[in-house]
């Protein structure tokens, strides 16, 4: 009867230990996967490309975990389109793709699903695409915030459009409302939200305007220098919230609460083809632009701009640098540079991409040439170092800059978008 009833104890104590110790690795299992759900979500970081050049405007993703090897055929193409005649660049958000192009002198800003292509809508307006040099079409970006996008015509024809309809909320036109005369190749700034403004260059006679996001109503207008063809960029100096305008002979750094003038450096590009936006670290700011003049960097502060270096080693012609890890990498005219930061010395130069454009993300470059043209480089300035490269479309002058976004990466020649499927599975 003792022995039975040890026997029977020990049964029990055995079946309570097994119980624990199941318990126990079933919690461990449920750790495992909630840490391994976790790292999985670190190490692939998704991200909206909202406007020009990216969240900072400076050209770099913060997307993380896409596909970095391809096939010799490249991604898998997800969906095409037409979208008229223009050298605009992309915008993602919530879903949606932006751009814009020409069709019979009628502009268009569209808006296409991100994931199938389908089109969700489209606002046109007149205007005539002409250029003097062949060059015809859009040069904006559209601009995202939250139910908002922004959008500037090569004429002057701001609009702000609900991104669920494409209706207009209000509009504005540069030459009726400024009497501004638009440069020589169009309107090419893509709208600055700062708050609750958007922010433009409008010409010479409202040099820069803040309007209020919603309405359409002037905040502050300032200044009477014509505009070049880069965008306004924001950042902080000496503990004042301040804009940088690249127009076409200077570089003025405005206040932002009134846009008044703080000072400026002459930037003195052949006609005035000042192309590119700013690059900023800090109190630092580097500038290149094309037609041989070069680049530089400048010191600021509240009362001035000094010097820090100059040279001809980086000429961006139509599209800007990015700096990553205290190097440049852009093009030089045709050739592709890495530039260090401090010193401005060349580290490498390598050909194949024509006047291309790049953009950065989780330490490579994503390269897009101007004949169609895109490739995957290391960024370091150890050496060039490309990893893969196909051709997803084919044209010339291909200027528009590529964009990833939520695993997607897109790219435009003069009349068609491409969505390709970048995602690791």
């Amino acid at each position: 009867m003792g022995s039975s009833r040890r026997r029977q104890s020990a049964h029990y104590s055995l079946t309570a230990s097994q119980h624990r110790l199941t318990s126990a690795a079933t919690r461990c299992g449920i750790v495992g996967i909630i840490v391994s759900t976790t790292l999985l979500l670190i190490s692939a970081r998704a991200d909206d490309w909202p406007q020009w050049r990216g969240p900072n405007r400076d050209g770099i993703s913060r997307e993380t975990g896409w596909l970095e090897n391809w096939p010799a055929e490249g991604p898998k193409k997800l969906w095409e389109s037409p979208v008229g005649i223009g050298y605009s660049s992309m915008s993602v958000s919530k879903g949606q793709v932006y751009t814009m192009g020409n069709v019979s002198e009628t502009d268009y800003v569209y808006c296409f699903d991100a994931e199938s292509g389908k089109p969700k809508w489209k606002h046109g307006y007149p205007c005539l695409s002409k250029d003097p040099n062949g060059y015809l079409g859009t040069r904006c970006t559209p601009t995202v915030d939250g139910d908002l996008v922004y959008s500037v015509s090569r004429a002057g024809n701001f609009f702000c459009l609900a991104t669920a309809s494409g209706a207009v909320k209000w509009s504005k036109d540069f030459k009726k409302d400024f009497g501004s005369e638009a440069p020589m190749w169009g309107f090419a700034g893509s709208p600055l939200i700062e708050k609750d403004w958007v922010v433009c260059e409008a010409g010479a006679s409202a040099s820069v305007v803040a309007f209020n996001k919603l309405t359409g109503q002037i905040v502050w207008k300032a200044g009477s220098d014509r505009p070049g063809y880069g965008s306004l960029v924001a950042f902080d100096l000496g503990g004042e919230r301040c804009l940088l305008q690249f127009s076409s002979e200077n570089l003025i750094c405005r206040k932002m609460k009134d846009g008044a003038e703080m000072w400026r450096t002459p930037w003195k590009t052949s006609y005035g083809v000042n192309a590119t936006t700013p690059i900023i670290q800090g109190n630092e700011v580097f500038l290149s632009t094309g037609y041989g003049y070069g680049c530089g960097l400048i010191k600021m502060s509240p009362t001035g701009a000094e010097e820090v270096w100059r040279n001809k080693n980086m000429r961006n012609h139509v599209n800007s640098c990015v700096l990553h890890d205290g190097f440049l990498y852009g093009f030089d005219e045709s050739e592709l540079k890495c530039l260090d930061w401090r010193s401005g010395e060349v580290k490498w130069g390598a050909k194949g991409y024509g006047k291309g454009s790049l953009i950065l993300a989780d330490g490579k470059l994503i390269l897009y040439g101007q004949s169609g043209k895109l490739g995957l480089a290391e960024a370091t300035p150890a050496a060039f170092k490309e990893t893969c490269g196909f051709q997803p479309l084919t044209g010339k002058d291909t200027w528009g800059s590529p964009v990833l976004a939520n695993g997607r990466i897109y790219v435009r020649s003069i009349d068609k978008l491409v969505a390709l499927d970048v995602k690791k599975k």
